[in-house]
């Protein structure tokens, strides 16, 4: 295989055929494989704005002897691909493993487990995806919460109401790799393949879940749906079953030695459970905000130097971020393109904001949450848990300053930083359903992050020239940006250091931070589980 890299063009002239593109500027003329490695775009100067590719071909003859003669100097052989250990399961074991929670990691473990013949059985405490949708609009019409099936509970987990970016920082290997192969065969784009900044889109997602959860069933997992674990069954140090509430109201244990605890970072009364079972856990940072809006037109123009960008490029986004003088960073997180903020709360009387959009990302307004990095310092206390009452109280903060019935509470930028009412709206209109209500952040948020807020704010205009003002409107409150806790496992096995057997996962156990990451690490558990030996 050979790589071509760096092959850049203007926006208006990207050929049609880039296959036969690449043949006329390599010389190759025997070229029988070809696909797009890599796509970006390159706005760091938009007088000069344009799309860079990389590709992969593979030629019926030397491709040594192609590359040292090719007129084009940024090529390369590649070596061969990293091979995904095929998972296997060993027979002699008699107890199925047990997933909990059908977010990214625990789907694709669930898969993984599947696909080698170990029958697992997947545990969650929402809907399937469809009825869960239905549980979601109509939270979104009229306010009526269901705390089981929501934005963070269900088939898919939260990240099926966001963006579904699939950037990441961790290595790109054979188990990445696996994961955007299945993604694909699920119905995601196969863009996801070489995009820079890959995205699916909540419309696509919400399918796409259905489709895995037929696979893994079609290899012999079995789904329970509406059925929440309640408790770990341990002796010895060593789990031994693991008890749960079915959708009847009755508590059945079932029996197994292996459980992969991919929870998702809202399941508080199961951390809660955890903590009293001894499962080790410890405090861990994360950031708390608003999620902030602006119109899509003036984030195209500011990045691209264009209203309307063309197909090639798509809806502009922006990442920022700023360092403060008190020692803490502001940064934009989970920015969404022509989105929409999303009511996300999983309790009565708290709110919590999240953003969200489909694949076509063709809404009026952009959002990002604008977050403030928390410290267990400012927790208040030593206790594993106290970031959750910590975020709790912040949430009960916006639902009170919304007026209730999960009204969000709204403040235009300009008149937070002059620490002023709202009175009106100007160009952008919050796009939050069930209802904005006009409200002062100062209710809202820690001192420390209004503070952050208004020192930051000059600082992001310096990178984005307006971004405070053109009727930006901050919505409240950004909470669950990740775990406030991590439950501490070996490096090693994966396995908790209290619980022989439980193998805590992904996001909400503190391993993860997105759809990718967290699909990973469910793999990487999987495979220890059909690792160990009898």
């Amino acid at each position: 295989m050979i790589r071509i890299s760096s092959v850049k063009f203007r926006p208006k002239a990207v050929p049609e055929d880039l296959r036969a593109y690449v043949a006329e500027l390599t010389g190759f003329d025997n070229i029988v494989y070809f696909r797009i490695a890599k796509k970006s775009v390159d706005a760091r100067k938009k007088e000069n704005l344009c799309v860079q590719y990389a590709f992969d071909i593979a030629l019926d003859s030397d491709e040594q002897l192609a590359v040292q003669n090719c007129p084009y100097r940024d090529i390369a052989l590649l070596a061969p691909p990293e091979q995904y250990p095929e998972p296997v399961w060993n027979p002699k074991k008699s107890l199925r493993p047990v997933v909990i929670g059908t977010g990214p990691a625990g789907l694709m473990a669930g898969l993984a487990l599947a696909e080698a013949g170990a029958n697992p059985i997947l545990i969650e405490r929402g809907k399937t995806v469809s009825k869960r949708r239905k549980d979601v609009n109509r939270f979104w019409k009229i306010g009526e919460l269901n705390e089981n099936s929501n934005v963070q509970f269900g088939e898919g987990g939260a990240g099926t109401f966001s963006d579904g970016k699939l950037t990441t920082g961790i290595k790109k290997d054979a188990f990445t790799r696996k994961v955007l192969e299945e993604f694909i065969a699920a119905g995601a784009p196969e863009e996801i393949m070489y995009l820079a900044k890959p995205h699916i889109g909540t419309d696509k997602l919400s399918y796409m879940v259905g489709n895995i959860r037929r696979r893994i069933m079609s290899l012999g997992g079995e789904y329970r749906f509406e059925t929440r674990l309640t408790d770990l069954v341990i002796k010895d140090g060593r789990l031994t079953a693991v008890q749960v509430l079915t959708p009847e109201g009755k508590i059945e244990e079932i029996p197994t030695d292996s459980v992969i605890l991919a929870i998702g970072h809202s399941a508080r009364d199961t951390f809660e459970m955890l903590y009293d079972k001894g499962v080790q856990m410890i405090q861990k940072p994360f950031a708390v905000g608003a999620r902030i809006e602006h119109p899509q037109k003036f984030i195209n123009k500011s990045q691209y130097g264009m209203v309307k960008p063309r197909k090639v490029l798509g809806q502009a986004d922006y990442k920022l971020a700023v360092h403060l003088s008190n020692g803490r960073g502001l940064y934009t997180f989970c920015m969404c393109p022509g989105g929409v903020v999303v009511a996300a709360a999983s309790e009565a009387g708290r709110l919590v904001t999240n953003g969200m959009s489909e694949y076509a990302r063709d809404k009026d307004n952009a959002n990002s949450a604008l977050l403030v990095d928390v410290k267990p310092e400012d927790f208040g206390s030593d206790h594993p848990l106290a970031g959750v009452e910590f975020q709790r109280k912040i949430e009960e903060n916006a639902f009170k300053a919304g007026g209730g019935l999960f009204r969000a509470p709204v403040q235009r930028v300009i008149d937070f930083l002059r620490d002023r009412e709202t009175v009106k709206f100007g160009e952008v209109v919050p796009s939050y359903r069930p209802g904005v209500q006009m409200a002062d952040m100062r209710a809202v948020l820690p001192e420390f992050v209004i503070d952050s807020f208004k020192e930051g704010f000059k600082k992001l205009d310096r990178k984005i020239r307006l971004f405070s003002e053109h009727d930006a409107i901050l919505t409240g409150a950004e909470t669950r940006t990740s775990s406030p806790v991590r439950i501490l496992r070996d490096s090693k096995t994966l396995q908790s250091l209290s619980v022989a057997g439980l193998y805590p996962c992904g996001e909400g156990a503190g391993y993860a931070g997105g759809i990718m990451s967290a699909a990973v690490d469910g793999l990487r558990c999987a495979h220890k589980i059909l690792a160990v030996e009898e």
